[in-house]
């Protein structure tokens, strides 16, 4: 990792600006610095994007695959570089930042797959005499220069998912980085450097939140896509005008087993879905209900299991439980679990903090108005809840502000396609846990969970628009 990493205005390498420590979020030193990007600076940047949406635009299609095939194999000879970087300032364990470098590559490498599939239609007019001699086609066509601002928790590929479609669609951007994690993105775009974008193409600027003021409000920006806090997206919605706007918020998202699953197979797949990465996932396991004829068994197994999982250096590569991003981050989830036990909830494991390091926690008997339950709780805690009735329990779970993705395990088909059919959220994983994710899926969330799908080929629908062209032959 290098002591000083640039960041990227209109394509070029720059260090202007007051600098910005990024902390190892395991041991609490330095790390390296990145400069911040000033209101100026990203007036700049702006300036420069506008500027190349027409050479953006009229870029081939296999030009455009060209760069992000490009990418995609820089990040595989960089790949022990960026984990490396992951494990340093997301305090990310090591097997799990290797595997982030994997999605980052699969993502840039579906983008150029989908890049020539921006497809049109041909559209019959002759439906009534009026439309007789008509004919119309369709063609998708760049939205214009695009604003993104990525989160620190999945610093490499939430990043790719605005920077690869936007290039697959020829839009020139603007990204703020998270900056807790500015150095994956800048990383990023060090190797678009590398390419042959056009002149402004690309920004990549970590900077203050209340200096990102041009992202939401410049009408010269045709899209914002945000990925974080449902308290800051809508209200950065709020701000945007004209411009069209992708959220991808929270959740606090549950987890259903059925009777009639393998005890020990739901098990495993819960504990990766709740602790992955510390819990710091917006389709986290959070909340988790498990049939009555089972549940003993089964939190007996949950218990153990969570109980074995290794905490500490997330650059050990048994390491399970690394640090959350933050002492303050681990501080709140800390009150958040007093609160729910001073309303009568039991600690089944956990529950202690060093620092950032907050062990791997378990609770029941929750109240549903604790915040531990009804808000995000973004950390590694899970709270169990015995289910008697399938029916029930699926009001359970739409029992939530939040609607971004739900895991069902069961055997029943039947229950399978009730829980498609009636959950509120973006998606439903049957057999799994809601934490399970590829990227070209689409994926996204319901009620305060966000707007939008994203995931190659439907970033892509938001990142273009649809023109119609209609044909008139005059009758001979």
């Amino acid at each position: 990792m290098q002591s000083r990493y640039p960041f990227y205005l209109a394509g070029k390498p720059s260090h202007e600006g007051e600098p910005l420590t990024v902390y190892n979020k395991y041991t609490g030193d330095a790390a390296c610095s990145v400069p911040l990007a000033t209101p100026e600076v990203l007036d700049r940047a702006v300036t420069a994007a506008t500027a190349a949406a027409g050479p953006m635009r009229r870029m081939t299609c296999y030009e455009r695959q060209e760069v992000l095939n490009h990418c995609v194999a820089r990040f595989r000879e960089r790949a022990d570089e960026l984990a490396h970087i992951l494990c340093i300032e997301a305090g990310k364990p090591i097997k799990d930042a290797r595997g982030e470098v994997e999605r980052l590559i699969d993502t840039f490498r579906i983008a150029a797959e989908e890049t020539p599939r921006l497809y049109g239609e041909t559209l019959p007019l002759d439906i009534s005499p009026r439309g007789r001699g008509y004919r119309g086609m369709t063609q998708r066509v760049p939205i214009g220069p695009c604003a993104f601002i990525s989160p620190f928790n999945f610093p490499l590929n939430l990043t790719a998912h605005k920077i690869a479609p936007a290039i697959a669609s020829g839009c020139p951007f603007v990204l703020k980085p998270a900056s807790r994690t500015p150095v994956g993105a800048l990383v990023i775009g060090e190797v678009l450097a590398e390419t042959d974008l056009p002149e402004g193409a690309f920004s990549i600027l970590p900077c203050r939140r209340d200096s990102a003021d041009l992202l939401t409000e410049d009408e010269r920006l045709k899209l914002l896509s945000f990925t974080g806090s449902p308290d800051v997206g809508w209200a950065l919605k709020a701000r945007a005008g004209k411009k069209k706007v992708v959220l991808e918020l929270g959740g606090n998202a549950a987890c259903v087993v059925d009777k009639d699953w393998d005890i020990a197979d739901a098990v495993s797949r819960v504990i990766t879905g709740a602790f992955y990465q510390s819990g710091q996932s917006c389709i986290g396991v959070q909340r988790l209900f498990v049939h009555e004829d089972i549940y003993e068994t089964f939190r007996v197994a949950l218990v153990q299991a969570t109980k074995e999982l290794k905490a500490g250096d997330p650059a050990d590569p048994q390491t399970f439980i690394g640090p959350m991003i933050s002492e303050g981050e681990a501080e709140r989830l800390e009150d958040w679990i007093s609160e729910a036990t001073a309303c009568g909830a039991t600690v089944l494991c956990g529950g202690e903090r060093q620092g950032n390091m907050l062990q791997a926690t378990l609770l029941e008997k929750v109240p549903d108005d604790c915040r531990i339950s009804a808000e995000e709780a973004f950390g590694p805690v899970a709270i169990l809840e015995p289910f008697s009735d399938f029916d029930a329990v699926l009001e359970r779970v739409n029992h939530s502000r939040f609607g971004l993705q739900a895991g069902i395990f069961t055997r029943d088909l039947y229950r399978a396609q009730q829980a498609w059919d009636e959950l509120e959220v973006g998606g439903v994983v049957i057999g799994d846990v809601p934490s399970w994710r590829i990227d070209h899926m689409p994926y996204g969330g319901v009620k305060d969970s966000g707007l939008g799908r994203e995931g190659l080929r439907w970033s892509m629908e938001d990142m273009t628009e649809l023109r119609l062209m209609v044909i008139r032959t005059p009758e001979s």
